[in-house]
This record gives C-alpha cells, structure tokens and sequence, in this order.
C-alpha cells in the first residue's frame, strides 16, 4: 500500500474537548483517525529538543513523531476510501506548524475547538497540576510566571495565556488556507450537544451523518472536577485583561457572540 498522509487535522485548542471528538469520530467507519493521537509532526521541522524545557517536557518532546516515514505509516492501515486524521492541539497555536501544514496538506480540512480561555487556562493549569508537574500552587501567580517560562523554553502547553489568545492565531490560519477549509466550535457546543456538533464535523468532512452516537462526557465537562474546582470570581477577574482585547478579535473573526468570555 502506497504512503498516506492526513486529510483532515483537529488542531486545537488544548483542554476543550479534542480527545473526545478524535475517539467519537475514530468509530466512524469512513474515518480512521491516528494513533497515537497527537502525533506532534507539524510542530518541528526535523528533531524535537532533546534539553531544556519545563517539568516534564522532555519526556514529551520524546513521543513527536518527526520523521516523514514514520508519520506517514501512522496512517497505513486505512481503508483506501477512508479520509485519514489526527489530533495535534498545539498546531493552532504554532504558527510555524501551521505554515508546514499548508506546504505539505494545502488541501487539508481543519477543525479547531475553542473555549472561554479564562476557563480552557485553568484547567490546562489544573492538568499540570493534578499531575505534579506545575510547581505553582496559584493559579494567577502561574499565568505571571508565563513570560518567564516561555523565555526559558517551556513547551506550549505551559502557556496558558498565549494558548487562548486565539484570535491572533486564526488569523494567521485563514492567511493560509481558505475559510471553507476550516470548521470552528465551540466547546460548551461539543459539551451540550456531542451527538449533533459530531455531525457536523462529518458534514464538513463530507462522510455520512448520523453514525457517531455521541462524545465522552468524561473528557468533555464544565471544568476540571476530580482535581480541583474551576476558576473562582477573583481569579477570572484577575485573568480577564489578559484576553480582553482579543475575545473582540474571535468574535469578529467567528461570527460567534462571546459577551459571557468578557464576564
């Protein structure tokens, strides 16, 4: 069977829902979805770092998947007539990766999941956390040290204000690729209503509706529960103008009203 590469890329954000969405739609059987699930190509153009970073980041430059061959046998057990996916958060994020994505898959169709930042950055903040890598017991005092870390090398998933600022990000995106190659939702969409927000991947994709039954509601939930609970008033008051200027640039970009992101 000859090489493959992905037809479709769930590239984003961290924390609002995509592991979900990747194994609801790994059970359609016009879709075969990669594992693992974020191969983390796009994201260097050759080897990872193999020093520095933060807590554990080492261990997680060590899973990229970065050479062509190896990334393209992720996808050799497909069907023929079969769109292939995977599920690399961090490519919306990465403007080089999303620069990479056009030169290799111009024609790839990209799906991308936002949420409240102030909330998709606690509970990235709460995931470090619960797994003892964060070191930083408060949750505003962390967002302070953020510029500190990035200047250090920390890996993307320790920027958690950056992360969410995503209005930047999809501009970028859309100075790459066609806006009719792009599916945008909304979190609380995927978390309301899986069964229909999964069909209306599948549309977009343009494979058969009505097959995916639903989305794990253990990986897609209000907040973080079983490790600590979402962000209080005072932590999203604090939090708040570190995204105030961009939520406008994502509604303007979306279409979507996104008053309660400035509340």
């Amino acid at each position: 069977m000859g090489s493959r590469l992905p037809d479709f890329l769930l590239l984003g954000a961290p924390k609002c829902g995509t592991s979900a969405l990747h194994n609801a739609l790994s059970g359609h059987p016009q879709l075969f979805l990669s594992t693992p699930k974020e191969p983390k190509f796009f994201l260097t153009d050759g080897p990872p770092p193999d020093s520095g970073g933060g807590p554990g980041d080492l261990a997680t430059w060590g899973e990229h998947v970065w050479r062509r061959d190896e990334y393209e046998a992720l996808f050799t057990a497909a069907d023929p007539d079969a769109l292939c996916g995977e599920s690399t958060v961090f490519y919306l994020y990465d403007r080089d990766a999303q620069r990479r994505i056009r030169d290799l898959l111009p024609g790839a169709r990209l799906i991308a999941v936002l949420r409240d930042p102030i909330e998709r950055a606690h509970s990235n903040w709460a995931h470090l956390r619960g797994a003892g890598l964060e070191p930083e017991a408060d949750f505003v005092r962390a967002l302070e040290r953020e510029e500190e870390r990035i200047a250090a090398g920390w890996a993307h998933f320790w920027h958690y204000t950056a992360q969410g600022r995503y209005g930047g990000q999809l501009e970028h995106l859309f100075s790459l690729f066609p806006s009719e190659q792009v599916l945008l939702l909304r979190y609380r969409e995927l978390r309301d209503d899986p069964a229909g927000t999964a069909d209306r991947v599948c549309r977009f994709l343009g494979v058969e509706t009505g097959i995916v039954a639903g989305v794990s509601r253990h990986q897609v939930r209000p907040d973080v529960r079983g490790r600590v609970s979402g962000p209080t008033s005072a932590e999203r008051a604090a939090t708040l103008p570190r995204f105030a200027d961009d939520v406008p640039r994502v509604a303007a970009l979306t279409g979507w009203e996104l008053d309660e992101w400035l509340r």
